[in-house]
């Protein structure tokens, strides 16, 4: 049985086609790039009926190749705290709002009854990044015309499926659920303004579903394949990582950047002591997983690109070699603000010790180098809650395109041991991991080395990690 992942990104929307061992069948990827509309105002949002075309042309292209005919099982990773306003016939009322938007502000009011308290249950904040603060904004947007909310993976999932309950992994996400319990909490949805019947269903342990009659006669391969319960993107990058028990982290740069651990506790478990800082979700009914996350990532590397007219590919790398011998550019790289629990808005990213020799690729290094500043100091934080020091296990889109930034990453981490993860598809395998029952297995995963290696597999052409 071959198993088709989904990638539902922020900058773009992915499927690839894996074997039953979840490794890439050759050539089978799709990838269509979506719109990401910001603003000076703080605006994060997207397309929600352009990004659902954006995944049917990605089905229809893997149609096309006849990479679907063996598919059994549909694993999807998606990103966590989108929300989308439905009316009362199923149509948005406005855009995604994604996890860079930082718009909404809290209604007036004292916040959570015990804030601590609060924040060990559900492992969020009374925070903009989270439903409790987002529904009453956008329901002010909006007015009342507001049905019931969903985020962006159940919009997509409604339109092709007989039916699309939410995730325990994206429930996690929204800053609503009690993560012991797994069931809505009652303050936080109170902080919400919701009753139960505006948000969607959460799925039960071992749900399945099926695509509609019409989208089977247009892609008849996937007529009886099963469709897993979607997994947040963050805690899909850490299983497809390797990262799967707390002696070993994962740090993640994509678009944005994140660093996390794992740990097994099941349902109805006592939680581990959550430090302030830090933020938790579930994987799973059996997972949870917890860490810090920020709104820069892969998007400085692209912004730089874009607006400093900096040299490609192996000319680049050299000249970031040639910036590390010099005096350091500081910078602040929140470009697009602070994700929890930081309340800085966008527009908050600073540029300090340039002089008239500073260059382009000093900038650029300069907010490489800062972001691997901030996440070491917050997976310090991380370790207290666990054994003592961990492995690192870098990964991502942006970690497969710079062998610098790597190398940045291995000396700020340092006396840490750092391996890296040459396959940068780690959300999608990641996600097909947990979809198949082997989270636990994970920690064995081809494709983990060491961080000088001169390439990272061509998985469009198929290339086998490890």
């Amino acid at each position: 049985m071959d198993i088709l992942a989904v990638d539902l990104g922020t900058s773009s929307v992915r499927g690839l086609v894996l074997d039953a061992g979840c490794a890439p069948r050759p050539g089978a990827l799709a990838r269509r790039k979506v719109h990401l509309s910001t603003g000076e105002d703080g605006t994060g949002t997207l397309d929600g009926p352009g990004y659902l075309a954006s995944l049917f042309e990605c089905l229809d292209e893997l149609a096309a190749g006849g990479h679907l005919h063996d598919v059994g099982l549909v694993a999807l990773s998606a990103q966590w705290h989108s929300v989308l306003p439905l009316g009362v016939d199923g149509a948005p009322l406005g855009p995604v709002l994604t996890w860079l938007d930082t718009r909404p502000t809290p209604a007036s009011g004292p916040g959570p009854a015990d804030a601590e308290a609060f924040h060990q249950r559900t492992g969020t904040w009374w925070h903009r990044c989270y439903w409790t603060v987002r529904l009453p904004w956008l329901r002010q947007q909006c007015g009342s015309r507001v049905d019931r909310f969903v985020g962006l993976v159940e919009y997509i999932l409604g339109a092709l499926l007989d039916e699309a309950p939410m995730s325990m992994s994206m429930a996690s996400g929204t800053g609503l659920l009690d993560l012991r319990q797994l069931v809505w909490d009652d303050e936080a949805t109170e902080l919400a303004g919701v009753r139960p019947a505006e948000l969607p269903a959460v799925a039960p342990q071992g749900w399945h579903g099926r695509l509609r009659r019409e989208h089977a006669r247009r892609w008849p391969a996937l007529a009886q394949a099963n469709w897993s319960a979607p997994v947040g993107d963050g805690a899909a990058s850490n299983v497809g990582s390797g990262c799967v028990d707390p002696s070993r982290a994962a740090v993640t740069v994509g678009t944005s950047a994140a660093v996390r651990l794992l740990q097994a506790v099941p349902a109805g478990a006592e939680l581990p002591p959550l430090a302030a800082e830090l933020w938790r979700y579930r994987v799973d009914d059996e997972y949870v997983v917890t860490g810090a996350a920020y709104s820069s990532g892969g998007n400085l590397y692209a912004w730089a690109r874009r607006e400093l007219q900096l040299p490609e590919g192996a000319e680049l790398e050299v000249a970031l070699a040639g910036a590390a011998r010099r005096p350091h550019v500081r910078v602040n790289p929140r470009f697009g603000g602070d994700r929890p629990p930081g309340v800085a808005p966008a527009g908050s990213g600073k540029l300090a010790g340039l002089t008239f020799g500073s260059t382009a690729v000093d900038i650029l290094a300069g907010m490489m180098t800062g972001l691997c500043g901030i996440i070491a100091d917050d997976l310090a934080v991380l370790e207290t809650g666990v054994a003592g020091p961990t492995e690192v296990v870098l990964g991502g889109g942006a970690m497969a395109g710079s062998a610098w930034w790597r190398a940045a990453f291995v000396q700020a981490l340092a006396p840490r041991s750092v391996c890296y993860q040459r396959n940068p598809e780690v959300g999608a395998i990641g996600a097909a991991l947990v979809a198949t029952g082997r989270i636990a297995t994970a920690a064995g995963i081809d494709g983990i080395g060491r961080t000088d290696e001169p390439d990272p597999p061509n998985t469009v052409g198929g290339a086998r990690p490890g």
